[in-house]
């Protein structure tokens, strides 16, 4: 009874990870699509600007200058999106890392990845989701937004895909029988990395969790093929 209380528990945290996903992903796109519908106005605008221009001072042309500078600002954000190959990976690490960003947290981030991969999307999900969300939980944790930083690097090392996701803390994370574990309501957490533990294991991966001043990180290796 136990056991299929906690099964039925982890299908909802699943659940729940998806349509959260879903959410953030659909965000971004909408951002996107902002942009898009803005263009004709930004086209009207400079040329507006120009019309401005004329013999001597030109203050419509310095004032394109600046307008310019400022939609290539807007521009390089939309460009830093990760683009490390594989399509789902993609749509998860800039949904969560967009959603990083805008709670202040500093990010850093490489990835790459061959666009088929031997596991799921529904367990890429799981695993890359949980990792940042737990890393977002533990910057939110911290006083000093200065301090609240998440670092992920991922790419093929020895025919695996290898994940690391390295945050700040504040303080050492707690323990219980030599597995990490939350103090929030109901263990949501703890199911969440029962869960990363279970897709790593099903695939014959490899996990490693260490936490060290005041500084978590969690590395996984993950079969590619056959």
């Amino acid at each position: 009874m136990i056991a299929k209380r906690t099964e039925k528990r982890i299908a909802e945290l699943q659940r729940e990870l998806m349509e959260r996903h879903i959410e953030e992903v659909q965000n971004i796109y909408k951002d996107m699509r902002g942009w898009r519908h803005d263009y004709r106005n930004h086209i009207q605008t400079m040329k507006s600007y120009i019309a401005l221009g004329g013999d001597g001072p030109r203050p419509g042309y310095d004032k394109l200058d600046k307008y310019l500078d400022r939609l290539d600002e807007d521009l390089t954000s939309v460009d830093k999106l990760i683009k490390s190959g594989n399509l789902m990976l993609d749509a998860i690490l800039n949904s969560k890392l967009s959603l990083a960003q805008a709670r202040k947290i500093s990010v850093e981030a490489k990835a790459a990845a061959p666009a088929e991969l031997k596991f799921n999307d529904v367990d890429l999900c799981v695993v890359i989701g949980n990792l940042l969300d737990n890393a977002m939980e533990a910057c939110a944790k911290l006083e000093d937004e200065s301090a609240r930083f998440i670092r992920v690097y991922i790419d093929l090392k020895r025919g695996q895909l290898y994940i690391s996701v390295t945050n700040s803390t504040a303080g050492r994370p707690k323990k219980l029988l030599g597995r990490y574990v939350t103090d929030k309501p109901g263990g949501f957490h703890g199911l969440g990395l029962t869960r990363v533990d279970r897709i790593v294991s099903k695939y014959a991966g490899w996990l490693k969790r260490r936490d060290e001043d005041s500084v978590f990180t969690t590395e996984i290796m993950l079969p590619v093929g056959e």
